[in-house]
């Protein structure tokens, strides 16, 4: 990382992420309620961190010539840890076919939908002398 840029005036003293550390540190051993200097030292770290990426991120986004940070630029920020870009990459392809296989079952349950409606006319009201009209009369 290059250097650390000064937190923003607004962000002092309020911990981001305070819930997740305290979980994170219980799961590696630490007590139930770990020290609150631990979870503030660690939320500086880590707001630090994303707040480096994001600035790396779209310094390459303007070295590019675009405005908007796109996650191509992530990668290249990440691109010296190597363990880290392989679980982006990982995360990513898992998003994409959770995209995949959500479009492939609203289609096949929007299917199902029109079959039971009747060809997509099951809303609004009968028409007058239509079957099952409500009177409790039989034509015959």
């Amino acid at each position: 990382m290059t250097e650390v840029r000064a937190r923003a005036a607004r962000h002092k003293g309020t911990l981001n992420f305070e819930h997740e550390l305290k979980a994170l540190l219980y799961a590696y051993g630490d007590s139930a309620q770990p020290l609150p200097e631990t979870v503030r030292v660690l939320d500086e770290i880590v707001t630090d961190f994303i707040i480096e990426t994001c600035h790396q991120a779209a310094k390459s986004a303007t070295y590019c010539n675009r405005q908007k940070i796109k996650v191509d630029d992530f990668k290249f920020a990440i691109r010296g840890n190597e363990v880290m870009l392989g679980r982006v990459q990982e995360l990513l392809g898992m998003d994409k076919e959770l995209k995949e296989a959500r479009k492939q079952f609203d289609v096949a349950e929007g299917e199902k939908g029109l079959e039971k409606a009747g060809k997509g006319r099951g809303r609004g009201r009968k028409k007058k002398g239509a079957e099952g009209d409500g009177d409790g009369e039989e034509d015959e």
